[in-house]
């Protein structure tokens, strides 16, 4: 995607908000894996249940306002990649990202992570434990 798809593929992920299958967080650059990896599991699963073909985790917003703020969340390129493997050891059915996109919004970055649906039937569990959403609730 160019910038001005991201772009507006994040201003169409703002106006939906929140729900089972998106999820924003504003993740300073220590933010937990083992936390993406439980969201990763439930915006998987919840995209299956709901028909969906992909869900979305977003960095660098600011959940209460809706605001971008950015994020210093892995700023080098290559240690952002590898949450791809990260994210493959850990799940069962081994999956991962289908993208990372990284915007850069005048008001700060913004990761945009693209979440494959899980397969029909089969949930997605992370280190063991499946997950799923109740609106905005992990």
């Amino acid at each position: 995607m160019n910038p001005a798809e991201l772009q507006t593929l994040l201003e169409n992920l703002i106006s939906t908000w929140e729900n089972e299958v998106i999820e924003f967080k504003e993740a300073s650059d220590g933010f937990s894996t083992s936390d993406i990896g439980k969201y990763v599991s439930a915006l998987s699963n919840e995209a299956n249940l709901r028909g969906m073909n992909r869900g979305w985790l977003v960095f660098g917003v600011k959940n209460r306002t809706r605001t971008i703020v950015g994020t210093d969340y892995r700023p080098e390129p290559d240690r952002l990649q590898s949450l791809k493997m990260q994210m493959q050891e850990n799940t069962e059915p081994s999956m991962t990202f289908r993208n990372i996109f990284e915007l850069n919004h005048p008001d700060g970055r913004v990761i945009l992570f693209e979440i494959p649906t899980a397969p029909r039937g089969l949930p997605i569990a992370w280190n063991g434990h499946f997950y799923a959403r109740a609106g905005e609730s992990l």
